[in-house]
């Protein structure tokens, strides 16, 4: 699951009754939980009370330093304060060891133990330009123009990094190592806010708004390693798509408008392969 955004009152009550189906289950977060510190280790440490295990990934959301917010870390400090949240609370992220899931006996479909989980943070680098665009500068300035500019570049700070790019470029190599250093081993679960390919964000109604959901640079990932699955959110359009023979599952909630409009799932969290726990 991802993007629960607890902020609005009723995602906040829908996050209250998020239960466990076993007592053995793991819980995937992917990500915008909320914006406040106080929100996010409020819902962590009430899920991480359920579930036998519970993976975190920011998103984007997370990382905002808003203002009246009593802790002002920003960019690389505000991850670390979270990334120590969760490790107070027994959450696992992506700067620890990868865990392994052991799941039920194996299929034909992939869904059995052993699996390692990895969850990821990326960000983005911008390089998913805008239609009729081929720069970063000149997506940036047609968002501008077409009044769909994100959040983030207002209140996602990037220090000490020169920029966002310039971060996700670090998290990249930084990844990449650690993808390459598991190798041989257990069949992957991918686990980022942000989807690791474009084609997700194709249905999208304002696509200068694609520039802040992804990077170029992880579009091979789900080949390149050996994964058996990836689980994003962040797009707020949750479904499952499959692409080179890998499922991608879009996890998210997202605002109550929008779930109310299109309504959402009876159980806000659902396994990553039917008919396995999660």
């Amino acid at each position: 699951m991802s993007d629960l955004h607890i902020s609005y009152e009723e995602n906040r009550a829908l996050t209250e009754g998020i239960r466990p189906s076993h007592p053995d289950d793991w819980l995937i977060v992917a990500g915008d939980i909320g914006e406040r510190l106080a929100d996010i280790d409020w819902a962590l440490r009430l899920l991480a009370d359920r579930f036998a295990r519970v993976v975190w990934a920011p998103g984007n959301h997370e990382l905002w330093t808003l203002p009246g917010e009593p802790d002002q870390a920003r960019g690389v400090a505000r991850y670390a304060k979270l990334v120590a949240l969760c490790r107070d609370i027994g959450v696992l992220t992506p700067e620890d060891p990868w865990p392994v899931w052991d799941g039920p006996g194996g299929g034909p479909d992939g869904s059995g133990g052993p699996l390692r989980v990895a969850p990821l943070f990326t960000l983005y680098d911008y390089s998913w330009y805008a239609p009729g665009t081929t720069t970063p500068e000149a997506s940036l300035a047609r968002a501008h123009e077409a009044g769909i500019v994100c959040t983030d570049e207002a209140v996602l700070h990037h220090e000490p990094y020169a920029g966002r790019a310039e971060w996700c470029a670090d998290r990249i190599a930084y990844t990449e190592r650690r993808l390459a250093e598991v190798a041989g081993g257990p069949p992957l679960v991918l686990v980022n806010h942000w989807p690791l390919v474009r084609q997700p964000t194709e249905i999208m109604t304002h696509q200068e708004f694609v520039q802040w959901c992804g990077t170029v640079r992880t579009a091979d990932w789900h080949t390149r390693f050996d994964v058996r699955a990836v689980v994003y959110g962040h797009l707020h359009i949750p479904r499952s798509t499959v692409h080179d023979g890998v499922p991608f599952e879009e996890v998210s909630l997202g605002y109550p408008r929008e779930w109310k409009r299109y309504g959402r799932r009876a159980e806000l969290a659902r396994p990553v392969f039917p008919g396995a726990a999660s």
